[in-house]
């Protein structure tokens, strides 16, 4: 009797381990099943930002624009909106956008080259925080070596893609000066190869003999593998042609040409669409909400509280009323913000906009911007108001025709 109590009891705690063991199992099956469903819901949003092409590449169809990462004149920027600036960058590079458009220019007087440094930075720590989520315990492999099939480098697996703008300041008049400063960004990025280099303005309108050189540097940058294509930046339809021709002789891949390009800018930039064409390369759009004009966020009563753009938008918001007003109805139409709606414009002409982001807010503003698509009766309605502007935004003043 004894023995055949203690085979019973024995017997009993067997069972009652195997039953723990498997509820066990079983609820980290849970939790890892719920893990897995939880990055793959975070993947819906990763998939929302598609892929075009831009000559021999493939970026993002919408970018993400620096110019502010440093600038105090126009943005008021300070170190202190560092952490700001990387919650919107996280959001942006989660949602699929790759292509980051900067210069080495970028940042006021001490703080030259800050975008492309925060650029570096970001990156880096962006990868860091992806590696660290994955390696957290039973997110990503079941018990007993069960795999769920699912990794989540897949979500966001394409890598962050840097186009910098290389000014063609008076003192770089030789090819090799154009490479140096091309391994200057990317020291200050950290990194050891551009997306795209471009060339920040053309010099034909001031300094003819500089542009060739220009030309050759950026040739030059792309045959010694520092860059997967080349690029160009207010360049109009005329010297755009004659560039990518010289590109060509050369065996050099023109990938983007970009332009100030927003409805604020359509009569002039509209021209632009059919020279990327001929050339095979990607209009690139930038300052796509006018500095902030085209967010519906000001009106003559209530203005930028100071700098430049406060007298500017003085003068050009009582010519853009009824540009504004069909975007208000268009955006209310489609469940929209005016931002979102000139951004989508932006897409739907075939051009990359590239609007800033310094905070989480305005990251996901601009990513609403995609996922969606404006009607062709939406964007004709949008072309008519674009082209009844009373004042247009002015030019970049070294834009060329």
């Amino acid at each position: 009797p004894i023995e055949c109590e203690y085979s019973t009891t024995h017997a009993k705690s067997r069972m009652k381990d195997r039953i723990a063991t498997h509820t066990s199992i079983m609820s980290n099956l849970i939790i890892r099943a719920a893990a897995t469903l939880l990055l793959l819901s975070h993947s819906s949003v990763a998939l929302q930002v598609g892929r075009v092409s831009a000559g021999p590449i493939t970026i993002s169809e919408l970018g993400c624009g620096t110019w502010s990462w440093g600038n105090r004149l126009l943005f008021d920027y300070d170190p202190s909106q560092d952490e700001d600036i990387y919650e919107a960058y996280r959001e942006v590079r989660s949602a699929g956008v790759t292509l980051f458009d900067t210069a080495d220019s970028y940042g006021t007087l001490d703080l030259n080259g800050r975008a492309e440094i925060l650029l570096g930075q970001f990156e880096r720590r962006y990868l860091e925080e992806r590696s660290q989520a994955k390696d957290k315990k039973g997110w990503f492999s079941g018990a007993g070596g069960i795999s769920f099939g699912f990794n989540p480098s897949s979500v966001t697996s394409n890598e962050q893609q840097v186009a910098t703008k290389l000014a063609p300041y008076p003192w770089r008049i030789t090819s090799s000066q154009i490479v140096q400063a091309a391994r200057q960004s990317l020291k200050r990025l950290e990194q050891d190869k551009l997306s795209i280099a471009q060339a920040h303005w053309s010099t034909s309108n001031y300094q003819p003999f500089q542009e060739r050189a220009f030309w050759d540097g950026l040739c030059d940058i792309y045959d010694q593998g520092l860059c997967d294509a080349v690029g160009l930046s207010n360049y109009g339809p005329k010297q755009l042609r004659k560039a990518s021709e010289y590109m060509k002789s050369r065996d050099v891949p023109l990938g983007v040409a970009q332009i100030q390009y927003s409805l604020m800018t359509y009569d002039v930039a509209k021209e632009m669409n059919e020279a990327c064409d001929e050339v095979d390369c990607r209009l690139i759009s930038y300052s796509p909400l006018c500095l902030g004009l085209l967010t519906g966020k000001y009106d003559v009563d209530n203005l930028p509280q100071k700098g430049p753009r406060r007298q500017l938008f003085r003068e050009l918001l009582p010519g853009a009323q009824q540009l504004l007003q069909t975007m208000e109805v268009i955006g209310k139409e489609y469940g929209k913000s005016q931002s979102q709606v000139a951004i989508n414009w932006a897409i739907r002409k075939g051009t990359v906009p590239i609007p800033g982001a310094r905070n989480l807010a305005q990251a996901r503003e601009n990513i609403g911007a995609t996922g969606w698509k404006l009607k062709p009766d939406a964007v004709l309605e949008l072309d008519n108001a674009a082209l009844s502007v009373g004042k247009p935004m002015i030019q970049n003043v070294f834009q060329t025709k």
